[in-house]
């Protein structure tokens, strides 16, 4: 039996479904979501508390409802201590505790992949780099960071 690929989605893929400003985007989201089945995905505490600070009530719950459907990781102070780490060097700036939270919970489970939109902090070469430096000087695998349009 084939392993299905465990996959990580931050709050910006979720939110990607409904934001109709980007139809491009929304348009690869809606496309990875119906290869999701395919596959093992993950949120997080994190993604929960982000989808709960959402303003317009309406998304808040359309954004709820995809995200019962995943499995949901927690933040343990193994993940906390690793993100801390990605801040102190350089993987993340020191503002955006949330996406050094993303990143390290996925790695601390090892998942496959973390599956964001966030092209600011998450998805960009830098980031990959130091991320998958400091994983592998504390024994963690490498993660790979990429758009859902990758998976498609």
């Amino acid at each position: 039996m084939k392993r299905k690929i465990k996959v990580y989605l931050d709050t910006s893929v979720i939110s990607a479904l409904f934001d109709e400003k980007n139809p491009q985007r929304q348009f690869l989201t809606q496309l990875f979501f119906k290869s999701v089945e395919s596959l093992d995905v993950y949120i997080s505490e994190v993604v929960l508390a982000e989808i709960d600070d959402t303003r317009d009530t309406r998304l808040r719950e359309k954004l709820k409802k995809t995200a019962i459907s995943f499995k949901v990781l927690p933040i343990n102070q193994e993940s906390s201590i690793l993100a801390d780490e990605y801040v102190r060097q350089g993987a993340m700036p020191s503002d955006y505790p949330e996406d050094a939270l993303h990143i390290s919970i996925a790695t601390v489970n090892s998942l496959n992949y973390l599956l964001s939109w966030n092209f600011e902090h998450i998805v960009k070469v830098k980031t990959r780099k130091i991320v998958n430096m400091i994983n592998d000087s504390l024994g963690y695998p490498d993660l790979e960071i990429i758009t859902p349009a990758e998976l498609i």
